[in-house]
């Protein structure tokens, strides 16, 4: 053996594995490579390993060099072989396998069928490892680049076999396999290990990317939570841009609805500034089209609209869509025309959109729903039964007469109870504004019924200083009277109490009637009102609840949170 040749050829062929190796890593900084760098049983990926490695096995035979007046070629195709087996599974493995023997026994020489041979041998050798490692749970070993490197090894001593045995002469053969088993040896031994350390490069990549954007759009999450949900207006969207500003690093934030700016943060804010009507036609195209606007100052061109010396250079405009995928506004990030804008930014700005873009629809449906509730209160406070006040002004005008006293405290408990159904607050009162509005409205109904009606208050003195929605205790009362003591034959009696817990005050109003029928549609207007605005308001866990034994007690309690306490 002429080692002199050999260390000539050893040296060659590396170079060769260099250029094969300097290709696989340009092309893994490619989306084309991002399939590799799993495991996956799915076809699709099964299919692109399936190219990428039959391309690879073809080119490695290709940057061969002649031995031996070309008989044969001193080449590194065994590393596509054995990767596309072991990444790909046995079916990958072996077409991989065919495809580069096919290409190998095309170019002839007497090596031509051993060599075609070796290379299916090597595929299908690297797919059956591929089976035994994930069949065994080791799958994370399929990208380990000491067993890349020592499984293509044993191919190659294995493939050196095939040729002595295959070719003829053998003392051609012998001679050959001399000068080409070493070079071979250490060729595609390292170069296997080097492609699959470029596959773990990548994948490390992806994923330092992934947790960098995961952290970052959490973070950006975390802060703009609920800003838009309090209203889409000139603050607001401040506060979301500026948070935006801060966590992207971009060069300029900009947020608008369909015809001005509401907010600018950033390189170019002494001419973008807020309030001043949309002049720009990306934004424009975008809110009319309800489309992603990427200028790139490129590809697309980008120039401010407003300011011709302005130093952006790039923007990236996403409409915020409303109700009806209706466009409401735009959110624009713009970087300087010294920067790239970043692939993580550009990914981050959509996903901030629909972000934004849910938050302004969860407020808005929060705010038809409180509309919708305080004209309901509203209509309630408005309301005043007819025959409740025709049957005040008789009982008045009946004691007139008798008892002038009382038809002048009976006078005066309507013109506290009207006053307070007309020009109450619609939001919080004290508990003890809500106890005189009761004892107004009581006054009337006790004169009314006169010994069939007692009432008992039991208020801790140190809750009536504590807030409650008004409204929440007169519709119970009046529910309690109306629908349940007023229908009795013996007296009836009416509770009215407040205490609290560790975690809540409970306002109870109790009847002895024990009449209560759920209806299917609701409890009445008033009750629904009361819950519904109280669940809406502190949540789920809060409102009205009822409880009954017939002919005994029915009590209503209202649950308000401790925490809702001012």
């Amino acid at each position: 053996m002429d080692m002199h040749s050999v260390s000539a050829l050893s040296v060659l062929l590396l170079q060769q594995m260099c250029v094969y190796l300097v290709v696989a890593y340009v092309l893994s900084r490619t989306r084309l490579f991002i399939p590799l760098t799993r495991a996956s049983i799915r076809w699709p990926h099964r299919i692109t390993c399936y190219l990428i490695f039959s391309a690879f096995c073809i080119m490695g035979t290709l940057l061969g060099l002649p031995v031996v007046k070309g008989n044969a070629i001193a080449n590194t195709p065994a590393i596509g072989a054995v990767l596309g087996g072991l990444l790909g599974g046995p079916i990958v493995g072996l077409a991989v396998g065919i495809t580069g023997g096919i290409h190998r026994y095309s170019l002839g020489g007497s090596f031509g069928l051993a060599a075609s041979i070796d290379i299916v041998m090597q595929g299908l050798i690297g797919g059956l490892v591929h089976r035994y490692l994930i069949k065994h749970g080791k799958t994370r070993l399929l990208f380990s680049p000491l067993l890349a490197g020592g499984l293509t090894a044993i191919t190659i001593v294995i493939e050196l076999g095939i040729d002595l045995t295959l070719s003829r002469p053998f003392s051609e053969a012998l001679y050959i396999v001399s000068l080409i088993a070493l070079p071979e040896l250490i060729a595609n031994s390292a170069g296997a290990a080097v492609f699959v350390e470029i596959l773990l490069d990548r994948r490390d990549g992806i994923e330092r990317q992934s947790r960098a954007f995961s952290a970052k759009a959490l973070e950006i999450a975390a802060h703009v939570d609920g800003v838009l949900r309090e209203g889409f207006d000139q603050e607001n969207s401040m506060r979301v841009a500026r948070i935006i500003y801060d966590q992207t690093g971009v060069g300029a934030v900009a947020i608008t609805d369909r015809e001005k700016i509401l907010a600018f943060i950033g390189m170019g804010d002494d001419h973008h500034l807020p309030n001043t009507p949309i002049t720009s036609p990306h934004t424009l195209h975008a809110i009319n089209h309800n489309e992603v606007i990427f200028a790139d100052g490129y590809e697309v061109p980008y120039q401010c609209s407003i300011s011709p010396s302005c130093k952006l250079g790039s923007s990236l405009v996403i409409p915020l869509v409303g109700e009806n995928k209706r466009v409401i506004g735009t959110i624009k990030l713009y970087e300087p025309k010294t920067k790239i804008f970043s692939t993580i930014n550009r990914t981050l700005g959509e996903g901030i959109a629909k972000l934004l873009s849910s938050q302004i629809l969860d407020g808005r449906y929060e705010q038809q729903k409180n509309l919708l509730l305080q004209s309901e209160l509203k209509l309630l406070h408005a309301q005043v039964n007819p025959h409740f006040l025709f049957n005040t002004l008789n009982i008045i005008i009946s004691v007139t007469h008798d008892d002038p006293a009382k038809a002048r405290k009976l006078l005066t408990d309507l013109a506290v109870f009207l006053r307070k159904n007309l020009k109450r607050p619609i939001a919080d009162v004290m508990l003890s504004d809500e106890i005189e509005h009761i004892k107004a409205y009581l006054g009337i109904q006790l004169a009314r019924f006169a010994d069939r009606l007692t009432v008992e208050f039991d208020i801790p003195e140190h809750l009536l200083s504590v807030h409650v929605p008004a409204f929440t205790l007169q519709p119970l009362v009046e529910n309690a009277i109306k629908h349940g003591t007023s229908q009795m034959i013996r007296t009836g009696r009416i509770s009215i109490r407040a205490h609290q817990d560790e975690h809540a005050i409970f306002l109870e109003v109790e009847d002895n009637a024990g009449l209560y029928n759920p209806e299917p549609k609701g409890d009445g207007l008033g009750m629904n009102i009361v819950d519904r605005r109280i669940k809406n308001r502190y949540g789920e866990s809060s409102g009205v609840t009822v409880s009954c034994e017939p002919d005994v007690f029915t009590r209503i309690s209202v649950r308000i949170p401790l925490e809702a306490k001012t």
